[in-house]
């Protein structure tokens, strides 16, 4: 990490969505805020040309295991993995042993993110006390332990009228909602998507109908209650189509798609390789596609990874005992610049909006620009860097990639938080 109290980021392509910035330009940082060059004396030059500046990109779905698993991850590995992604921030998810349901696990958090961290950490929540679905948690007392969203992340409430419930108690604090959204009947023993490919394995598939059938639940009391509920995740056409048109309709729901999903599809299960399985699961090429258009067209304004670490004890079983989730930080915007940008699918504001910009709007939060007097929180990426994913390289704790051994072109030169390089590999 690289300690430089006044510098100048000189010649860069800086995108900054939010002010429809995308030119060459000088970015001033001093005293961990963005200030204007010209008024910094005597600074350091730091030479970032052919690279792009950009705010600070922030991943609202990321699991830490801490407290609890942290033989898969801790907050110091996983903001370190953030930070070599290219995150300046990420929202911790609540399904931690003992879940974030309580005021004081999310000070559990927040200490250890000031002792251990090195990218901003912003807690999530529990909605239902335990994850369990039953009985709604102290939504007024997490919102005052410091709480950003509330999530029972993983366990989507079945119970409609409690989840109303949550939605109007978490409107009344301000807090968005972040779901999981699965039918856990439709969903029972499934191991992966429903369709042609788990009929030639012989393996037990899940419906899309699952996520379809509680994002038009969500919609329902978004629109019912006029608060905002985030999808996560989502993996089906049909979940594509019913947010388009409840945006249309002024509903106030978002929804956010995974490097995963935009990436890969169910036939890559054929390789029986744990890494490859993941909840929602990998769906067709057909809804892929339609994941990848929802993007385009800004019905999905988020990309998120979903980063779930588990240990290579606990992947290295048959397929359908394994632990669903992959890690996704540190492979993020590569696999989405080849996905997105290079395939010329979204302009560069439009990639990093879904960084920044998306990501604020649903937390309210003033984050997502580098508008003079916002702390210096830059993403630094190189989009022509060719290189291979090694897994043995993460920062992570955990080495469950699908994309192990697959080759790039772009990735994240430097990160920086409150005007410090927690991440540096300009120039190498």
């Amino acid at each position: 990490m690289t300690e430089k109290s006044s510098y100048i980021l000189k010649g860069g392509r800086v995108v900054d969505p939010a002010r429809g910035i995308d030119a060459v330009m000088d970015i001033g940082v001093s005293n961990g805020r963005i200030v204007d060059p010209a008024k910094i004396k005597n600074p350091e030059i730091i030479k970032v040309k052919k690279l792009v500046v950009a705010p600070g990109f922030t991943d609202l779905h990321v699991h830490l295991r801490q407290p609890g698993n942290t033989t898969a991850e801790t907050i110091a590995t996983g903001t370190m993995a953030a930070a070599a992604g290219g995150f300046t921030g990420i929202v911790a998810m609540p399904n931690t042993n003992p879940p974030a349901d309580s005021a004081g696990t999310i000070e559990y958090i927040r200490r250890h993110t000031e002792l251990y961290g090195v990218v901003r950490v912003y807690p999530s929540g529990c909605m239902t006390k335990e994850q369990k679905g039953e009985e709604m948690a102290g939504i007024g007392s997490l919102k005052s332990a410091g709480i950003v969203a509330v999530s029972d992340d993983g366990k989507c409430i079945q119970n409609h009228e409690l989840m109303r419930h949550v939605v109007e108690y978490s409107k009344s604090f301000g807090l968005p909602i972040l779901d999981h959204c699965e039918d856990a009947f439709l969903k029972g023993e499934g191991v992966m998507n429903e369709g042609k490919w788990s009929t030639l394995l012989g393996m037990r598939g899940i419906s899309s109908a699952a996520e379809e059938l509680m994002v038009a639940r969500d919609i329902i009391l978004a629109r019912m209650i006029g608060w905002k509920i985030h999808v996560q995740h989502v993996s089906a056409k049909e979940s594509v189509e019913l947010i388009r048109n409840a945006r249309k309709r002024g509903i106030m729901i978002s929804a956010e798609a995974t490097p995963h999903h935009i990436s890969l599809t169910d036939e890559n299960i054929k390789k029986f390789d744990t890494n490859y399985k993941m909840n929602p699961p990998l769906r067709s090429e057909e809804d892929r596609l339609a994941v990848i258009e929802g993007l385009r067209d800004g019905t999905i304004t988020v990309i998120a990874t979903d980063h779930a670490p588990h240990t290579a004890t606990d992947k290295l079983v048959e397929f359908d005992y394994a632990p669903f989730g992959i890690v996704g930080l540190e492979t993020a915007i590569p696999v989405c610049l080849a996905e997105l940008y290079h395939e010329k699918i979204l302009s560069m504001s439009d990639f990093v909006a879904k960084f920044t910009v998306g990501p604020a709007e649903v937390l309210g939060m003033d984050f997502g620009t580098l508008a003079e007097g916002k702390p210096a929180d830059i993403t630094i990426i190189d989009t022509e860097r060719k290189f291979c994913v090694d897994a043995a390289k993460f920062r992570s704790k955990s080495r469950n990639t699908p994309f192990h051994g697959m080759e790039f072109r772009g990735k994240a030169a430097a990160t920086i938080v409150g005007g410090r390089f927690v991440f540096d590999e300009i120039g190498k």
